[in-house]
C-alpha cells in the first residue's frame, strides 16, 4: 500500500517518563511537536493557530478557504513561511488583495478551536451556499466500511505517537486519495482541503473520513471545500448536524468496523447492501 500521507518528517520530540504499574521504569517517549503559527495576509496579521508544524503550505491554504478568503490555491500569489524563535509565521500575498476586510481575528485559537477569535455571534453562523449535489455516485455500504479499516495505515504520526487526528480523502471507488495528520482535528482537515487544492484532487468526487467526533467547525468547513459526504469516527453536535440538514451535507457518524449511523443523506449517496 503506497503511502498518501505525507512525505515531511514525522513531528515528533521526546520526553523522559517514568512509567508506573505494569511495566514500571524510565523511558523516552514520542510526543507530538505543537507550535503556533501566525498567519499574515497582504501584511495584516489575521489568526494565531496551534499546529503540528508539518505540510503548512496546505494548513494555510486549507486554513484560508476555511475562513473563504481564497476559493482554491489560485487565491494565493505568494506564500513565504518563516521560522522565528516563537514560532512560524506564514507571510501570504493574497491574488486579489483587500480580502481582509472585517476579518480579522483576535485571538490564538488553540489547535482544538475552530471558531476561536471570532468577535460576534452573527460571525457564527456565516452564510453558506447548499451542496448542490451528493456523491458522483451511490457509495455502496462496504466502501465505507474498507475506508475506516484502511484508515490507521495512513495514519504515521499517530502511530508513533498517539493523539493526532487524521482526515482522509477518499473516492467513490473506495481509493484513498489524500490523508493530513495534526493534533487538531479542524487543522488535520484544513491540511487535506489545502493538499487537495494544491494537488488537484477533487473532494467533490467522494467522501471525507475523519479520526475524530463531529463538530460544528468541521461540518462547515466540509460545505465550504463542497466535500458532499462527510464521515466521522466520533458522534455529532446538534449544531453540526443542523447545519448538515441546513445545506444538505450527507453525514454519517459513530463509525466502527461492523457498523454506522447515517445522520442524513439528502441525495442517496450511500447504497444499502439491499440496493446492490
Amino acid at each position: 500500500m503506497k503511502s498518501l500521507s505525507t512525505c515531511e518528517p514525522l513531528q515528533v520530540a521526546e520526553t523522559s517518563v517514568r512509567r508506573i504499574g505494569a511495566d514500571a521504569g524510565t523511558l523516552l517517549r514520542p510526543i507530538i511537536e505543537e507550535v503556533p503559527i501566525e498567519i499574515v495576509c497582504d501584511g495584516q496579521s489575521y489568526a494565531v493557530m496551534m499546529v503540528t508544524p508539518g505540510d503548512l503550505r496546505d494548513f494555510v491554504t486549507g486554513f484560508l478557504m476555511s475562513e473563504q478568503l481564497i476559493v482554491d490555491v489560485t487565491g494565493i500569489r505568494d506564500l513565504h513561511l518563516v521560522d522565528t524563535p516563537l514560532g512560524w509565521r506564514a507571510e501570504v500575498v493574497l491574488s486579489d488583495g483587500g480580502g481582509l476586510t472585517g476579518r480579522t481575528r483576535h485571538r490564538i485559537g488553540d489547535s482544538g478551536c475552530g471558531l476561536c477569535g471570532l468577535g460576534r455571534l452573527e460571525q457564527v453562523a456565516r452564510p453558506l451556499n447548499p451542496l448542490t449535489r451528493g456523491t458522483p455516485s451511490p457509495i455502496p455500504e462496504p466502501v465505507l466500511f474498507q475506508a475506516l479499516a484502511d484508515l490507521e495505515a495512513y495514519q504515521p504520526l499517530n502511530r508513533a505517537c498517539g493523539g493526532a487526528h487524521a482526515a482522509a480523502a477518499v473516492h467513490v471507488t473506495g481509493d484513498v486519495h489524500l490523508v493530513r495528520e495534526d493534533v487538531g482535528r479542524h487543522n488535520a482537515l484544513d491540511k487535506l482541503i489545502g493538499a487537495a487544492s494544491r494537488q488537484g484532487v477533487d473532494l467533490r468526487q467522494g467522501f471525507v473520513l475523519l479520526s475524530s467526533r463531529c463538530s460544528y467547525e468541521l461540518v462547515e468547513k466540509a460545505i465550504v471545500a463542497g466535500i458532499p459526504m462527510l464521515v466521522t469516527l466520533s458522534v455529532p453536535t446538534s449544531m453540526a448536524i443542523r447545519r448538515a440538514v441546513a445545506h444538505d451535507l450527507t453525514l454519517v457518524s459513530l463509525a466502527r468496523r461492523d457498523s454506522m449511523l447515517v445522520i442524513h443523506d439528502p441525495y442517496g449517496s450511500i447504497a444499502s447492501e439491499a440496493v446492490q
